[in-house]
């Protein structure tokens, strides 16, 4: 890896500063020079007995997992690969929000602190206009525990990114893509989602509800339509049915019609 010296606009993150920053919020913050999957690093340490609070960062990962088997390439110091470990309390009916919760709180936190009219994309991608600039993956290491991956672009240039799908927030002109402060902004928010368990915020910053998608299935099948809901259970409603997996479409762009407004305040 490069050094800060060759790379100004890269700086490297510091772990002492952010720990103890995010300490009052129960957060633990170890920062990784280079790891295959933070995801893997912090299901280990679940697995180990760790408790709730941890979170790992990498400043490169050269393995990092998406959605349905996807990869996450990021060149280094250019974004934020983080995986944070939960123990929610909570019923298990409420399980499948958690997810969601993830990538509300990256929303909000990137509408608050980078000033980007940021969105969602059901379940868990964050867009800004119709490109993706985060994903979200959970996952449950061992019963009681959910590990969630965050990977955000930040100052990845056009020429970096995988596909002309994505973005990042220097090339959608955000107020900072300074990754301490986009951190910090992050777990703060993310602190305050899990607590108040937001259904409502969360419907009203999904741009797939009132949009015509295309929803991928396992093994092969899709089905298309429009997007009428997301029901208490988290899961996508579309066209009467409702999913709780499969990889959305969107179909026509644009804003959807007849949706609840986005609250553009941060939580």
């Amino acid at each position: 890896m490069d050094s800060v010296y060759e790379n100004l606009d890269r700086p490297p993150l510091s772990a002492r500063a952010l720990d103890r920053a995010l300490a009052p919020d129960g957060w633990r913050v170890e920062v990784l020079a280079t790891a295959g999957s933070t995801n893997e690093v912090v299901a280990g340490r679940a697995r180990a007995g760790e408790p709730a609070g941890l979170v790992v960062v990498a400043e490169q990962q050269t393995a990092g997992r998406g959605r349905l088997v996807r990869s996450w390439v990021s060149p280094p110091r250019a974004g934020l690969t983080l995986s944070v470990l939960l123990r929610p309390d909570l019923p298990g009916a409420r399980w499948p929000w958690l997810p969601l919760w993830g990538g509300l709180a990256v929303a909000r936190a990137l509408r608050e602190r980078a000033g980007v009219d940021a969105l969602l994309k059901w379940p868990n991608d964050v867009l800004v206009g119709d490109r993706k600039v985060c994903g979200v993956l959970a996952e449950v290491p061992v019963p009681g525990a959910l590990v969630l991956g965050i990977g955000l672009n930040v100052s990845t240039r056009a020429d970096e990114l995988p596909h002309a799908g994505a973005t990042s927030l220097l090339l959608e002109h955000a107020t900072t893509t300074d990754r301490d402060t986009l951190l910090r902004a992050v777990l703060r928010t993310l602190t305050v989602v899990l607590r108040e368990q937001p259904v409502e915020r969360y419907r009203a910053l999904c741009s797939t509800i009132g949009r015509q998608v295309r929803l991928e299935l396992p093994g092969g099948r899709s089905v298309s339509g429009p997007a009428e809901a997301v029901d208490d259970a988290g899961r996508l409603v579309v066209a009467g049915q409702a999913y709780s997996v499969g990889d959305i479409v969107h179909v026509r762009p644009g804003t959807p019609a007849l949706r609840p407004r986005a609250d553009p305040r941060g939580v």
